[in-house]
């Protein structure tokens, strides 16, 4: 495990603490639309060292008697098949997911609400498959002139037309499987609801990122645009909250450009604005809890180097990226590295010289290099895992932690019956042929054993990887990064 800088136990309490003191501030109903991820929350954990992935969920089972959960999805996106790019999944399947996850975990969830519906053929089927599974589905609407149009968008040909949520709880936290769901406009919606019912109720929002008390060109914050460079997030200083207060505190630009049209809603339904700025509307405690700002930053100049690489790569699979390239160098500038500081990296192209072959290197957390290269037996992706667990166990170089007669039969099972035309053992091929060797192979078992000890470690391929052997690097929890080159020059690459 690599140096920490975030105390997560504080950031649970501090932040359950938060939320609570701003149900209370509302007489107790509150709105919470939850950017970010709820659930696997990587990015944080590698930018904030010390933050679990899970620090999220956890945070709210703190909360989990007062919390119900509304997961909100665009019915355009449903349309459009849209995919999560980091689990490969529809926004639809992801829907399910989720409502797996939470109910997993013990909390309610309040149901579904299908936003900008228009009779689309797949939401209505979508709608219809929920239903059948006993989630309740609400349908919420486009409304013309949204947002400027504030007269229409506060009446009942704007909020009115939206179907009325019945939630039960005091905190009612609103999440979506990606950006665009339109959160925002389904609390605003609730609280007009609510307000001509007679009830009170707030809203406000989680956003880990921007962290908004560090400062502008902060590594974090700079990480946070780096992994939302295909969406253009800019950072910037909150001008509401530096005229208001005379503080200078950070935001990103489509809070601080939609604020004026949110305080507008807020006076037309409850006649004054709870908040001056956007940053008022926050809740995020993750600021506080950073206790090593040295290592958080440095962890944050690495993750920046990966969104590079893996823009690079991007583009060389035909994807649209030219536009993250060119933002992502930008933040290089601001963060003053360059891509040859991932030097780990020169190991690998090294190796990669000296054979013709495509090679890995993993740097492991006390900062040790080993390298792995492609053989007839193994992929380098393979080896290298290999290698590294023989340096973790302390076990000799030249011991095969499997033998070559056990990866034949394999390699002739690929081939012959399979279909594959690569014999080479792929790593998630390898891992189980390691653990079946475990059982009666003392080294094997003792590498086994050092598999934990490679998540948060650095690998860099020189070759562009198969989903295969990346996924197992993420499942492994292991930081990516490849250059943009295929191992064969064929046109179809999987």
């Amino acid at each position: 495990m690599g140096k920490q800088g975030f105390d997560n136990g504080q950031y649970l309490s501090l932040q359950s603490e938060r939320i609570k003191e701003r149900i209370a501030w509302f007489g107790g109903k509150l709105y919470l639309e939850f950017g970010g991820k709820l659930f696997d929350d990587f990015h944080a954990s590698r930018v904030l060292p010390g933050f679990q992935p899970d620090s999220k969920i956890r945070m709210l089972l703190q909360l989990k008697e007062e919390a119900e959960i509304l997961l909100v999805v665009n019915a355009y996106d449903i349309e459009k098949n849209k995919v999560r790019g980091d689990l490969g999944i529809t926004y639809e399947q992801d829907t399910l997911r989720l409502i797996d996850a939470f109910r997993g975990c013990g909390l309610f969830v309040g149901g579904v609400v299908l936003t900008r519906f228009a009779n689309q053929a797949s939401a209505i089927k979508f709608r219809q498959k929920l239903e059948a599974l006993g989630i309740r589905v609400y349908l919420h609407y486009s409304i013309e002139g949204y947002p400027d149009d504030i007269q229409k968008v506060i009446s009942r040909e704007g909020y009115g037309k939206n179907e009325y949520i019945e939630t039960e709880k005091s905190l009612v936290v609103v999440t979506a499987p990606g950006p665009g769901s339109g959160k925002m406009a389904v609390c605003l919606s609730q609280l007009y609801h609510e307000h001509i019912r007679g009830m009170k109720s707030g809203y406000a929002k989680f956003e880990t990122f921007p962290i908004w008390n560090l400062p502008l060109n902060h590594p974090v914050n700079l990480a946070y645009e780096a992994a939302t460079a295909d969406l253009n997030d800019v950072n910037m200083l909150d001008p509401f909250h530096l005229e208001a207060y005379g503080k200078t505190t950070v935001n990103y630009n489509r809070d601080v450009e939609i604020f004026p049209v949110v305080r507008a809603m807020f006076e037309k339904i409850y006649g004054e604005s709870p908040y001056k700025s956007p940053t008022d509307m926050g809740v995020n405690m993750a600021g506080f809890c950073i206790t090593d700002d040295a290592a958080c930053c440095e962890a944050s100049k690495n993750e920046i180097l990966r969104r590079y690489f893996t823009a690079l790569c991007d583009k060389r699979k035909g994807l649209p990226s030219d536009g993250s390239i060119s933002k992502l160098k930008l933040l290089m500038t601001q963060a003053r590295i360059v891509p040859e500081d991932r030097a780990f990296a020169e190991a690998a192209r090294a190796k990669k010289e000296a054979t013709g072959q495509p090679a890995a290197a993993i740097e492991l957390a006390d900062g040790r290099v080993v390298v792995g290269k492609t053989s007839n037996l193994l992929g380098a992706s393979s080896a290298v895992i290999l290698n590294a667990l023989k340096v973790l166990a302390g076990i000799p170089k030249e011991v095969d932690l499997i033998a070559p007669e056990v990866i034949g039969p394999v390699q002739e099972l690929k081939i012959q019956n399979l279909g594959n035309h690569n014999p080479r053992l792929h790593t998630n091929e390898v891992l189980i042929a390691l653990s079946i060797g475990a059982a009666h192979d003392e080294n094997a078992k003792k590498a086994i054993e050092m598999l934990p000890y490679l998540r948060g470690c650095e690998v860099h391929s020189t070759v562009i990887l198969t989903e295969v052997d990346a996924g197992t690097f993420r499942k492994l929890g292991m930081n990516l990064t490849c250059d943009p080159e295929y191992q064969t020059k064929k046109l179809f690459h999987n």
